[in-house]
């Protein structure tokens, strides 16, 4: 998510019904208030509110400086830090910008301790992000810095268990992939994103775009074709917007992939199965099996055929309950319309109401 609420904890948050809409039942948020986010992670799974079941790290275990510093100069350390997120209702954190490798080890040994994940951020350092994997984090949130990688990257992915979350939308190294799908795609006139999506916010990105280049210059895409290559070695690559663009965005990250030469059904797998595995939830989630958890998305036109076709949703069914993906109104177990968001009572109409 990485939202901003505008509320204090609304009873319908309209990004968690933007992202539904858009398909997305469950997320892992890797940073993330831990004031907000447990609390509307059990609203959803209660029924007050709708939206992704939630999981997240809670904030971040940061080692810069600054007051929201965790600091970490010994094992001990780590444990309480692990320790305390665990008790928040976190079941993954994120070491973020702890500068020394022994104190990133310190938080693995203290994660494993207490069975949990740890999903770092490498601040676009290519030899930190390769000793996270070597040291056995589950993750790496965003991009490898450098392109093209070689086969020795690539391999030491396959071989190491660790998955690979590229965040295209915001690639390191180079010119972030959003703006690629700003200048292709007039977005200030999507009616859908519209119902769930305040306008000031959108038209800000989409209108006033800040930056245009021509095709061969998107760095993303040569970040993807290292996905490829990861993928290709037999490593794990999963999906995850940023928060850049609620719902669409996820999207945007899935036709990306597809940009370094990833196959299509790759890309979905990239997208279902890849995440489910990487954080441990395949026995419920990430394909269509008796016994899973009834989450499916039925689309108008076939993504094999072209990947753009993700956006032709028909409806969401999260945990059974089924959802009209363009208006989300409720169709079963009970019939129900959408509520009405804050932006929608004060904010402009949509362009089919003027």
């Amino acid at each position: 998510f990485h939202y901003d609420s505008m509320d204090i904890l609304p009873q319908n948050q309209w990004e968690g019904w933007c992202n539904l809409a858009y398909g997305v039942t469950t997320t892992h948020d890797p940073s993330a208030s831990t004031y907000e986010v447990f609390t509307l992670s059990e609203m959803i799974e209660t029924g007050v509110t709708k939206g992704p079941r939630t999981y997240s790290t809670g904030f971040i275990l940061y080692g810069a400086g600054g007051a929201g510093r965790s600091v970490i100069e010994d094992l001990d350390d780590a444990r309480q830090h692990v320790r305390r997120m665990k008790r928040e209702g976190a079941f993954s954190v994120k070491s973020y910008m702890q500068p020394r490798r022994d104190q990133r080890q310190w938080v693995i040994t203290a994660a494993r301790e207490e069975s949990m994940l740890v999903v770092p951020e490498g601040g676009g350092q290519l030899e930190t992000n390769l000793s996270m994997v070597l040291d056995g984090h589950t993750t790496i949130e965003h991009a490898l810095p450098v392109t093209p990688i070689g086969d020795d990257v690539a391999r030491l992915f396959g071989a190491s268990g660790t998955s690979e979350t590229p965040t295209l939308l915001v690639a390191y190294g180079g010119i972030s992939g959003e703006n690629w799908f700003y200048q292709h795609y007039e977005v200030w006139q999507n009616e859908k994103l519209l119902r769930f999506y305040p306008r000031p916010r959108l038209d800000a990105r989409s209108i006033r775009r800040p930056l245009m280049t021509i095709d061969g210059d998107w760095h993303h895409m040569a970040v993807a074709a290292g996905c490829a290559r990861i993928l290709a070695a037999g490593g794990k690559v999963t999906l995850g917007a940023h928060g850049q663009l609620q719902g669409l965005g996820a999207h945007w990250e899935l036709w990306g992939l597809t940009q370094g030469g990833i196959s299509n059904l790759e890309a979905l797998r990239c997208a279902t199965w890849n995440g489910a595995w990487t954080f441990g939830l395949d026995h419920e989630l990430g394909s269509l099996e008796v016994g899973k958890l009834a989450d499916v998305i039925v689309m108008e036109k076939n993504p094999l055929e072209k990947i753009e076709n993700t956006n032709t949703l028909e409806y969401v069914v999260k945990n059974g309950e089924v959802f009209d993906a363009d208006t989300m109104d409720q169709l079963w177990p009970v019939r129900r319309p959408c509520p009405k968001f804050g932006f929608q009572v004060w904010g402009p109409p949509l362009p089919s109401e003027r």
